[in-house]
C-alpha cells in the first residue's frame, strides 16, 4: 500500500510573521504515509499476558474483570460506544456535554452525585471524550468497590429524570467556558480543526471539534439531552472493566446485582460514512494571534485502529523523529538549525486513523524553508532506512 499519497499541509504563524505559502508541500515526497481509498475498521486481537474473565450480562452490557493485588485498590471504568463522531454538523459537543451532566444527581445518588460519593470514600474520579468513545472512571479503597459499582449502576439506570432546564444550562456555560481556555485562547489550538475539514470531506464525522462549536452549544436543549441518553446511554453500548485487588466472584455477584436489571435500548444504525480520498495535497496557512513560533503541520489519513498497518505507523513515526539518529532530527535540527524538535504520531481512530508530523521553527524562520527540510528528511530515509 506504500506509495505516493496525499495529504494536507497547514502553516501556523501570527498575523505579523506571514511569510510564503507553502508552494511545494507534500505531493514530491515519496514516502506514502497512507491510502486514501475507502477504508474499513479491524478487529482487535485478544490480549497476550493479561490474564482476565470477559462476560456480557443478558441485558447486553460487556464486562472484564481483571485481578492485580499488588495494592488493595480497584480501578471502575464505564466506557461507552459514542463520542463526537455519532454526533452531525450543526448539533455538535453534545457528546462532551453529556459527560459533563453524567457526573451530576442521579435518583438515588442525590445532590453532588458521583463526585461526592467518591470523595467521602476516598476515592479519585474522571472522564474523557473523543470522537468514538466516552468513559467515566475512578480508582477506589477495595472496601469501596461494592458502592462504585452501585454508584456506576445507578447513574446508567436513574440518571436523567434528574436533568433539568437549569442543569443544562448551567454546564453548557462550563463547557463553553472550556472551550474558549482551552482551545480558542490557545497558541495552535484551532489547528487540528482547521486540518480536519481539510481532510474530511463533507458529512464526515471527524470533521468537527469534540468539545463542538460555540454556537452549537448554545442551541442544546433539555430535550436533546434526553434523546442523546435514550439514543446511546443503554448497557448494550457500554463496556465496564474492573480491575484490582477483587474477588472475581464477588465482584461478578455484585455486577449481576446492581447492573442486571437496567433495559437495553435500541441503538442505531450508522449511517454511510463519506471515503476519504484526497486526489491532491491541499495547502493551507493559519494565523494565530497566540502562536509564538511558526509551526509547520503535515497530516495524512491512514488506517483504523486495529488494521495491521496501524502498528507500522507507530513505529515508522520513531524511526522518522525520536532520537538524535533520525533523520528528521538530524537535518531539521542539527543541520539545517532550523527548529529545537521535530516530532510525529499516528492517531489510531475507529473508522479512520491520521498520521501527523508536526515542526514548531524557531522565531522568524520561513516556513517554506521549513518545508524543504521536510523533503530532505524524507528523502534521506528513503535512501538510508533504517539505522540500527
Amino acid at each position: 500500500m506504500w506509495g505516493r499519497r496525499y495529504g494536507v499541509g497547514i502553516g501556523t504563524q501570527a498575523p505579523h510573521r506571514r511569510r510564503g505559502l507553502l508552494g511545494g508541500l507534500i505531493a514530491s515526497t515519496t514516502l506514502g504515509l497512507a491510502a486514501c481509498g475507502p477504508t474499513g475498521t479491524g478487529a482487535p486481537s485478544s490480549s497476550e499476558g493479561i490474564a482476565y474473565e470477559r462476560f456480557e450480562l443478558d441485558n447486553g452490557l460487556e464486562v472484564v474483570l481483571h485481578v492485580d493485588a499488588s495494592d488493595p485498590l480497584a480501578a471502575v471504568a464505564m466506557t461507552f460506544h459514542v463520542g463526537s463522531a455519532r454526533e452531525v454538523e450543526g448539533r455538535t459537543g453534545f457528546a462532551h456535554l453529556f459527560e459533563h451532566l453524567f457526573f451530576l444527581d442521579s435518583e438515588n445518588l442525590r445532590q453532588g452525585g458521583l463526585d461526592r460519593l467518591m470523595t467521602r470514600i476516598g476515592s479519585s474520579t474522571n472522564g474523557s471524550t473523543n470522537r468514538d468513545r466516552t468513559n467515566y472512571f475512578e480508582v477506589v479503597p477495595i472496601d469501596g468497590l461494592e458502592k462504585a459499582l452501585w454508584a456506576e449502576a445507578d447513574k446508567l439506570g436513574f440518571f436523567i429524570n434528574t436533568v433539568t432546564e437549569s442543569v443544562v444550562a448551567k454546564e453548557k456555560q462550563v463547557v463553553k467556558n472550556e472551550k474558549r481556555q482551552g482551545v480558542d485562547n490557545q497558541p495552535y489550538g484551532h489547528t487540528n480543526f482547521v486540518i480536519d475539514q481539510a481532510l474530511y470531506p463533507e458529512g464526515h464525522p471527524y470533521r468537527w471539534q469534540v468539545i463542538g462549536s460555540l454556537e452549537d452549544l448554545d442551541a442544546a436543549t433539555l430535550a436533546d439531552a434526553q434523546e442523546f441518553h435514550r439514543r446511546w446511554y443503554g448497557p448494550n453500548n457500554a463496556t465496564l472493566v474492573v480491575a484490582g485487588d477483587i474477588d472475581i466472584a464477588q465482584t461478578r455477584a455484585w455486577i449481576e446485582k446492581y447492573f442486571g436489571e437496567i433495559p437495553a435500548r435500541p441503538l442505531p444504525e450508522r449511517p454511510p460514512i463519506p471515503a476519504v480520498t484526497l486526489t491532491e495535497t491541499r495547502h493551507l496557512f493559519h494565523e494565530d494571534r497566540f502562536a509564538r513560533l511558526p509551526r509547520l503541520t503535515l497530516a495524512w489519513p491512514t488506517v483504523p485502529v486495529y488494521h495491521p498497518d496501524a502498528y507500522a505507523l507507530n513505529v515508522l513515526a520513531a524511526l522518522l523523529t525520536s532520537g538524535k539518529s533520525t533523520p528528521f532530527y538530524q537535518v531539521l535540527v542539527e543541520e539545517e538549525e532550523l527548529a529545537p524538535n521535530v516530532g510525529a504520531f499516528n492517531r489510531g481512530q475507529e473508522l479512520e486513523g491520521r498520521f501527523t508530523l508536526v515542526v514548531s521553527a524557531y522565531p522568524d524562520t520561513d516556513l517554506d524553508g521549513v518545508m524543504d527540510g521536510v523533503e530532505a528528511a524524507f528523502s534521506r530515509f528513503d535512501e538510508t532506512g533504517v539505522l540500527d
